[in-house]
Order: C-alpha cells, then structure tokens, then sequence
C-alpha cells in the first residue's frame, strides 16, 4: 500500500490523474499533469513501490544528477500530490504517473485506496489518441463518465470507441466498481504529427479542466507554444505536396462534418474561458 508521508486534510479534493505510454499520444496528458504540478505548486505525498508493477527492463530506472551535485537513481514510478489552487474552493490530489506492465488490477486498487483515504472524490482522467484530425483546426475532445448526471451536467461529448484499452480505461472501470463518479477526457493528437510534445492538445485538455473546475488555470507559454507548433506542422506540410493534400482533405471532412450549432458553442465557451482569464487577471 502507499504510504503518505504527512498526508494534509483536505478540502473536498478532486483527483485529477495522467498516465504515460498507450493513453498519452504526444505526451500531451503527461505534460498537463507536469504543468498543474508547477502553476499550482503541488507537493508529492506519496509514491506507488515500482517494484511490484514495472517491469525494469521496458522503464529502466534513469541515473542522473540532484541540485546538490550527487549522483541519484530515480526509479519509473507514479505519484500522488496534492494542491490548493488559486480560485478553487476545494483541493486537489495529483496523480501522474506511468502505465504499469503488470498487475494493473491490484494497481489501481492501490491508487484508489490512498484517494479514499486522502478524501478524495470526483476523479478526472486526461489521454490522448492518435487520429485523423487536421493540425489547423481545435483539437478534438471526447469525454466519457460514469453516471449520467455528470454527462448532462459536463455536456460531454460521448465517445463511441470499442477495442483495446490501456490503464486509463482500466482506472475508470475500477472507479465504476467501487461507486467512485469519474470523468474521462480524449484530446485528438493529428497522427501525422504524432512525436511529442503536442501543446494544442495539452491546451485543449487543460481548456476542459477550467470548464469542470470553472477556474482559470495560468497557461504561462503554452498558449504561444501551441501557436509556435501550429506554425511549424504548417512548414513541414508546406515543404510535402502529400501531406498538405491529406490535411486539405481532413479540413474538408472536419468542417462538412461539423454543425454550426456545435461550432457556436466551441466558439462561446472559448470566449467564456478568455473572459474568465480577463477578469482573474485584473
């Protein structure tokens, strides 16, 4: 079991969880996780023992150097931490971390068992998928949830996929299990230009986290990373004939296939979201 060291109280805390590997195209609900961690001044509490669900040859351990200048091994492992955001009348436990190799079950048993005992409740996972999804337009985000009033309530857009899944899935069925309400959120990576990072899906993730938290969350240069990605996928498409034709017809399919209505409201609560930064700011 995980083992807190000087675990808080906290205040009604929401989890918000990432996993590296299968769930995480681009790197992109990794790097959420890393970003939360630094605007909101997280502290790790606890940590989950590697030893009983990596396997060490697939996530090696990384040797490497401390602020101090001594040498120290940092073993592949996942992470709970906690927060107060700026805005948010309730806390935050941060769970970010990499997808295990074996015993997922026993996993996440242990990973739901330190929520409950921090007080945990709403759990909110992000990923990412590789998809046919042009780079020029927003970045594609589906949302699934274990009960039906959090579906009316987050006006998610439901996802319609059936296959193979990684640990994020697994995580929220394990949620479903133990009656703990969880929230799943996909950004669409364009697999054209799948190496990391990818910081239009990063934005579009943390874009739905402000809705759910109904917050500003500090984007610091992600904002203008995105814009600097855009800008270089639009270089390297420039320099292909091919590939600028098979974003010519993605753009096509996108917007034949999205209604009006559905554009106004993406449009409406990226306004809402500019307002709400607005005001926080002043």
């Amino acid at each position: 079991m995980i083992e807190f060291d000087d675990a808080p109280d906290l205040v009604d805390p929401i989890v918000i969880a990432a996993f590296e590997g299968w769930n995480d195209a681009a790197d992109a609900s990794s790097y959420v996780l890393d970003h939360l961690m630094d605007v909101w001044d997280a502290r790790t509490v606890g940590m989950v023992d590697p030893e009983d669900f990596y396997d060490f040859q697939v996530n090696r351990p990384v040797v490497g150097t401390d602020e101090k200048g001594m040498r120290r091994l940092t073993w592949p492992t996942t992470s709970i931490a906690v927060c107060s955001p700026p805005g948010l009348n309730r806390d935050v436990i941060l769970v970010r971390g990499i997808e295990p190799n074996m015993r997922w079950k026993q996993f996440c048993v242990e990973i739901l068992a330190a929520i409950d005992e921090l007080g945990g409740g709403l759990v909110v996972t992000l990923a990412a998928l590789l998809a046919d999804t042009p780079h020029t337009r927003p970045i594609p985000v589906t949302g699934t949830a274990t009960e039906p009033e959090l579906v009316d309530r987050l006006k998610l857009e439901q996802s319609t996929y059936e296959g193979p899944t990684g640990i994020v899935g697994v995580f929220q069925d394990a949620c479903v299990r133990i009656d703990m309400p969880a929230v799943s959120y996909w950004a669409a990576v364009p697999h054209y230009v799948a190496q990391p990072p990818c910081p239009k899906a990063s934005l579009a993730l943390i874009g739905q986290l402000e809705d759910l938290l109904e917050i500003s969350i500090p984007l610091g240069d992600l904002a203008e990373d995105a814009r600097a990605w855009e800008r270089g996928v639009d270089e390297l498409a420039a320099e292909d004939e091919d590939i600028a034709d098979y974003v010519r017809s993605l753009e096509e399919t996108r917007d034949t296939a999205e209604l009006p209505e559905a554009s106004g409201e993406a449009i409406a609560r990226e306004f809402e979201r500019y307002l709400k930064r607005r005001q926080d700011g002043d």
